[in-house]
């Protein structure tokens, strides 16, 4: 069964999104701030985190920054009443994968979990098919409508990446962060060079387009 960890101080709002998670299948932990989701993720293992941002004791940036210095994988989708960009910006700069505003339809948040968890599940399963292109992570292969697609090992890295989290937007640093080593010498303008080759060799997809996301990075979006 998949647990999911939902911190909010909002007790009607927790008892709701818990309740309706639950009715979907899924196990659900509930949590008022992010000290306490903090404890519970220290118990036992969860397969996505829902938070909200403005909590008291621990706040979710607090929370999200925690998450990620340990574990890189586990979704987590921000549901907030902050609808500005710089809250967005730092979420996705900490490494969330999606950023719901509230007031939101509870439908909507069942959506976007369910899309979410189906990408993780694609991202362990290291494979991955969308319209005509299949990438295999174990082989680092891809192909396009049967034929190979010529891919270096890091383009081969940073699509599989991009396509893996769709609409989840990757900052260049943090690209440049995961992809390529600390003493290396790229810079954000190396990501961008990146980008224009990989929309040059994926032209032919028809499952995808890379989108630039400005002052931030870029996403893959589903066609």
């Amino acid at each position: 069964m998949v647990n999911i960890l939902v911190a909010e101080d909002d007790e009607n709002l927790n008892k709701l999104v818990c309740a309706c998670l639950s009715g979907e299948g899924y196990s659900v932990c509930g949590c008022r701030d992010g000290a306490e989701a903090l404890s519970a993720l220290g118990e036992r293992r969860f397969d996505m985190i829902i938070s909200d941002i403005m909590m008291p004791n621990v706040d979710g940036f607090t929370l999200a920054s925690a998450v990620r210095a340990t574990d890189k994988t586990t979704p987590i989708l921000f549901m907030t009443a902050r609808d500005d960009m710089p809250s967005k910006s730092r979420g996705f700069r900490i490494g969330i994968d999606d950023y719901i505003v509230k007031p939101f339809d509870i439908g909507e948040l069942i959506l976007r979990v369910q899309a979410i968890l189906r990408r993780a599940d694609i991202g362990r399963n290291k494979k991955l098919e969308l319209g005509n292109l299949v990438m295999d992570e174990d082989e680092h292969t891809a192909y396009v409508d049967g034929e190979e697609l010529p891919l270096t090992v890091r383009e081969f890295d940073i699509l599989f990446r991009l396509l893996s989290y769709p609409k989840k937007t990757f900052t260049r640093a943090k690209l440049m962060e995961d992809l390529w080593d600390y003493d290396s010498s790229a810079t954000s303008r190396t990501v961008d060079v990146y980008m224009a080759k990989l929309r040059e060799k994926t032209a032919a997809c028809d499952g995808f387009e890379i989108v630039t996301v400005h002052g931030l990075g870029y996403k893959a979006v589903l066609k």
